[in-house]
């Protein structure tokens, strides 16, 4: 792939896309030194990062194989899942929300979306987004992915009660929500998200790496909900699944995940914490 100059955002933070030095075949969007995004262009239904594979086996399990579905992303990155729900999913009606229109930009310069792909992307602050989406949307939406990052960091008011209840308007009966977090050892911000999620909608579950979820490391956590009640049969298929090793929590246990945090409020909020800085020296592109 040819090089060119990064591409210098709206706050200041540099992007660029650049190949994978392990998988061949894989381009990597990445924002400030951070690994954001990877896509296999050639095969968008091979995805990467953990925790896009985790998501990408509930969008699985959201609707029969293969039927198209309703979904809207709030966070495009290089739009690695809207490509994916294209590929396995064929006539799926998607809504991308985006800040950066110089980030979609560059990775539709660089890794072009496949024609007829159903793929919207609207422009704009992701939560004051949700308030200019098609009205026929609220309650028709069979997957949300949240997936919110400025360069390493959840932003503030896209981790509120409030927020999530805007989010769980657009489901529709049966339709689930995903959301990409990252924590650390004590998993205080991913407990307070778990508290918050559920206070939005009617059932919550968790899935990460199993040292994650114990809080010994850095790393991302996928938060699944739904305001129907959330399919517990799919756990033991996401976690056979994988990536390995995989651990879920729900019902009583994920209660016991939570260990009392309170709900955050537009008033509470904060942003997520940042990586360690040994975890900014790991290459998260190596499988």
């Amino acid at each position: 792939m040819d090089s060119e100059p990064d591409t210098i955002l709206s706050n200041g933070m540099r992007a660029l896309v650049e190949e994978d030095r392990y998988r061949p075949g894989f381009l990597n969007l990445v924002v400030d030194g951070t690994p954001q995004s990877q896509v296999n262009p050639d095969d968008p239904r091979e995805l990467g990062f953990e925790y896009v594979q985790r998501i990408g086996h509930v969008i699985d399990l959201v609707a029969e194989p293969g039927a198209p579905i309703t979904a809207v992303h709030l966070g495009a990155g290089a739009l690695t899942l809207p490509r994916y729900v294209a590929a396995t999913r064929p006539g799926s009606r998607q809504q991308v929300l985006e800040l950066e229109p110089a980030l979609v930009d560059l990775v539709r310069r660089r890794i072009p979306l496949p024609q007829d792909s159903g793929i919207r992307v609207r422009y704009g602050d992701a939560r004051a987004g949700l308030g200019k989406l098609p009205a026929a949307l609220h309650g028709s939406v069979d997957m949300v992915v949240v997936d919110i990052f400025s360069g390493a960091q959840i932003p503030a008011h896209v981790t509120s009660v409030e927020f999530y209840r805007e989010v769980a308007g657009l489901l529709a009966p049966g339709g689930v929500v995903a959301v990409n977090l990252a924590d650390g050892p004590g998993l205080a911000f991913a407990r307070g998200q778990a508290a918050t999620l559920a206070a939005a909608v009617r059932e919550v579950a968790a899935l990460a790496e199993t040292q994650i979820l114990k809080g010994r490391r850095f790393g991302n956590i996928v938060l699944i909900g739904s305001t129907s009640a959330l399919p517990l049969e799919w756990l033991p298929r996401l976690l056979a699944a994988g990536p390995h090793p995989a651990k879920a929590v729900a019902g009583a246990e994920l209660r016991n995940f939570l260990g009392g945090a309170a709900v955050v409020t537009d008033e509470s909020a904060k942003p997520s914490p940042p990586p360690a800085r040994t975890f900014l020296a790991v290459d998260r592109t190596r499988p």
